[in-house]
């Protein structure tokens, strides 16, 4: 039997395929700490493969920058984990998968890694379409699974809000 937070995470995945494939659209990603959860997740369901075409987990600066394209001066400037970063990442992403939406996450989950100014739980989700880009910052507390979970969720969660308001126009 489904647990809750299960069965809204379903019902969530359902509403996106909907949409997506509503309109024949498809969606690519580029995840750092999350590791591969993200397209894990998006998998989950039966039939993500007519819109999900499928991601990249460009853990290091070395495949950021070599596989997904984000400049060494980027990451030099603002570092791995950065909304620069997580910009550069998605339209990374749209570039290399010709997708009709990209998404993006980095951050550090820790339990290490954290400083002052990025502190453990820092992730940066970006999102975008061939014509707009949003990036936000969010600082999640807790576990480095729950971390990672919890940027997940919020991609998403993201990525519904961004489809319902496009089709809503």
């Amino acid at each position: 039997m489904a647990t809750k937070s299960t069965s809204h995470k379903f019902s969530l995945l359902h509403q996106i395929a909907k949409m997506l494939n509503k309109k024949n659209q498809t969606l690519g990603v580029c995840e750092s700490c999350t590791g591969g959860m993200l397209g894990s997740i998006i998998t989950a369901i039966p039939g993500s493969s007519k819109y999900f075409l499928g991601g990249i987990i460009a853990y290091s600066n070395k495949v950021k920058q070599k596989i997904v394209g984000i400049k060494e001066e980027t990451v030099k400037q603002y570092g791995a984990v950065s909304a620069e970063t997580a910009y550069e990442m998605v339209k990374g992403i749209i570039r290399k998968f010709k997708s009709d939406f990209g998404m993006a996450i980095t951050g550090i989950a820790g339990p290490s890694g954290g400083t002052k100014k990025k502190p453990v739980g820092l992730v940066f989700i970006a999102l975008a379409d061939k014509k707009r880009t949003i990036v936000l910052r969010y600082l999640f507390k807790g576990s480095r699974e729950a971390i990672r979970k919890k940027a997940c969720r919020k991609a998403l969660l993201l990525l519904n809000y961004f489809l319902y308001k496009k089709e809503s126009r």
